[in-house]
C-alpha cells in the first residue's frame, strides 16, 4: 500500500515499501499508531474526523482494509464493538489488539459501566503508545529500532502535556473547577485534573441516549445551583440541547471540545496531542480561569 489513510491526525505520506499494514478503529489510535510507526507503519483508519463511534456503520472498504492488515487496533470496552464483526467477514489473520483493555487507569461511569473514553487521561495514552510499539515490532520485527526510537520521542511529548494541562487547570481555584459537558466522555480527564462535572446533557457513556423532559430539567438545577459559566458540546455531536439547557440558564455554550473523535487535519483538534491542549484550554477558559495557550505552546504541544 502506498499512501496511509488520511485522518484527523497528519497529512498524507508516503510509506516505505516494506511498511506493515496497520488498520486502527478510532482517530486517536490512527494518530497514536501513525505517530509510533512513521513511515514503517502504513495506517488505515476506520473513523472520520469528527464521527461519532456509537454509531458508526463500517464501509466495504474497511473490510478490505481489514483482510490484508497484519494488525488491527480497537479502542476497546464498547466502543468499537462493530470492529469485532468487521474482522469476522474480512477473514485473514491479523493480530488483534484491544487497547482499552489493558491501559491501567479505569473509571466506572454512570450506572457502573465502564467508561470508554479512557485516553482522556494522557497516562493512559502512555500506556497506548507502549502496547501499540511492542505490537509493531512483534509484526515488523526488522523496523524495531525505528519503533522504540519514535515510541521515546512521542512518550516524551505526551508527559510534556500532562504536566502543561496540569497547570493550566491550577490556574482555576479548584471551587469553580465545575462542567457540564454534552455526554459522559470527559471523566478520565476531569479525574486526572481534579475538576468535577456536575451533569451532562445526554446522561450516558454513549451519544445514543437520549435524556428526558426530567433530566433537562434537574440538569437546568443544577447549572443554576452550581452557578455552571458554560455547556460543553462536541464537535461529532449535535449541540441543539447544550443550547437549550444553556438559554434557560444564562450559561454560554463551547461547541468545540473534541470527545470522542480527532478534528480534521489543520484543525486544532488534528492530532491527539493538539485535541487534549485545545479541550484544556477551552475547559479552561469556560471555567473563567482565562485560558492558557502560552503555557500549552512553551510545552510543545500546541
Amino acid at each position: 500500500m502506498g499512501l496511509a489513510a488520511c485522518g484527523g491526525a497528519s497529512s498524507q505520506r508516503t510509506s516505505a515499501p516494506d511498511a506493515v499494514d496497520v488498520v486502527a478503529t478510532t482517530t486517536v489510535l490512527g494518530d497514536l499508531a501513525r505517530a509510533v510507526g512513521g513511515r514503517e507503519a502504513d495506517v488505515h483508519q476506520l473513523l472520520r474526523p469528527n464521527s461519532d463511534p456509537h454509531d458508526y456503520e463500517p464501509r466495504p472498504d474497511d473490510v478490505v482494509a481489514v483482510s490484508r492488515a497484519r494488525l488491527v487496533l480497537r479502542s476497546g470496552v464498547g466502543l468499537d464493538a462493530w470492529s469485532s464483526d468487521v474482522v469476522d467477514q474480512a477473514g485473514g489473520d491479523p493480530r488483534v489488539l484491544d487497547v482499552g483493555a489493558q491501559v491501567p487507569i479505569a473509571r466506572d461511569g454512570e450506572g457502573g459501566d465502564r467508561d470508554p473514553h479512557w485516553w482522556h487521561d494522557p497516562r493512559n495514552a502512555e500506556a497506548a503508545v507502549a502496547l501499540i510499539r511492542d505490537a509493531l515490532v512483534r509484526a515488523h520485527p526488522s523496523a524495531h529500532a525505528v519503533y522504540e526510537r519514535r515510541a521515546r520521542m512521542y512518550l516524551r511529548r505526551l508527559r510534556a502535556l500532562d504536566a502543561a494541562v496540569a497547570r493550566c487547570v491550577e490556574r482555576v481555584p479548584p471551587a469553580r473547577r465545575v462542567v457540564v459537558t454534552d455526554h459522559d466522555a470527559f471523566g478520565y480527564f476531569a479525574d486526572r485534573y481534579r475538576i468535577r462535572i456536575v451533569g451532562t446533557v445526554i446522561p450516558s457513556l454513549t451519544t445514543e441516549a437520549q435524556p428526558s423532559a426530567g433530566d433537562l430539567v434537574h440538569l437546568a438545577q443544577t447549572l443554576e445551583r452550581e452557578h455552571v459559566r458554560t455547556v460543553f458540546s462536541e464537535r461529532s455531536v449535535n449541540a441543539k440541547l447544550a443550547h437549550a439547557i444553556a438559554g434557560e440558564t444564562g450559561a454560554r455554550v463551547d461547541d468545540s471540545l473534541y470527545g470522542d473523535a480527532l478534528g480534521p487535519t489543520g484543525s486544532d483538534g488534528a492530532t491527539y496531542l493538539a485535541m487534549e491542549a485545545h479541550n484544556a484550554d477551552a475547559i479552561v477558559r469556560g471555567m473563567g480561569g482565562g485560558g492558557c495557550p502560552a503555557a500549552l505552546r512553551a510545552a510543545g504541544v500546541r
